[in-house]
């Protein structure tokens, strides 16, 4: 069993929506919390207001979120994340849908962006576009392609189980293929997917494994100790303080 050697950079701390547990997810108060938190990276959500891809550009998870308060737009939040207070924190622009795959880039170019940006994607047709479009970004290709968890029915929760298992299996192999042909520079993984051969894989063709989403810290220790690149969590606190940061001081 591979585990996280000194030789390893730090377990990578991401903020999922922000902070969606300490505030509203995709919002500016949201990524704030996160970046008090002292995330290395925040994650959020890219929907176009419609589905062929044209309209406005959101920061929604999906439309009844976009439906339920008025969005902000990815031109918005671009301009917050270029404010110096976030000066070395990464993006991680997650695509929901395919299609304005350009717009985004040209966005991101637009606010300097490009270069603390990793985008990801369910979609390997979205991938491949950026890949085309601006080789230099980095892209994560998000597993599995699911909308909603299927383990919060019981109906699905037995079938989710099953495909669980094969994807195990034959996930590390199709992982590591996807990285060593330059095709992804990262896994975004559910953390039921997770295996050492899944790190081994994707770290030893050069990738990093991205873990989504863990709320509970004994599971991020536990991911830690496999090796994971990051972690990515609605509540950044559980990450605690960094190893050898001073404590905080009474009175």
């Amino acid at each position: 069993m591979r585990a996280r050697s000194p030789a390893d950079p730090p377990l990578r701390r991401v903020g999922h929506k922000g902070a969606d547990l300490i505030a509203p997810g995709n919002t500016f108060a949201s990524f704030q919390a996160a970046l008090a938190a002292d995330v290395d990276m925040i994650e959020f959500d890219v929907l176009p207001e419609h589905l062929d891809g044209t309209g406005e550009l959101w920061l929604a998870h999906d439309y009844e979120d976009a439906r339920s308060r008025t969005p902000h737009t990815l031109e918005e939040g671009l301009a917050h994340f270029a404010d110096a207070a976030y000066e070395g924190v990464e993006l991680d622009v997650d695509m929901k849908l395919p299609g304005y795959e350009r717009r985004v880039l040209e966005a991101l170019r637009r606010h300097d962006l490009l270069d603390r940006t990793l985008i990801s994607t369910m979609e390997l047709v979205s991938i491949d576009r950026i890949r085309a479009l601006e080789p230099r970004v980095r892209v994560g290709l998000s597993v599995p392609r699911l909308r909603k968890d299927p383990m919060k029915q019981p109906h699905t929760a037995v079938l989710a189980f099953g495909a669980a298992a094969v994807i195990k299996r034959v996930g590390p192999v199709r992982a590591g293929r996807l990285v060593r042909s330059g095709r992804i520079d990262a896994l975004m993984s559910h953390w039921r997917l997770v295996t050492p051969a899944l790190v081994r894989a994707v770290h030893g063709a050069g990738g990093e494994l991205y873990v989504w989403t863990v709320d509970e810290q004994p599971r991020i220790a536990a991911l830690e100790a496999m090796g994971v690149a990051g972690v990515i969590t609605n509540d950044p606190r559980l990450f605690g303080p960094r190893p050898g940061a001073p404590l905080p001081t009474s009175g």
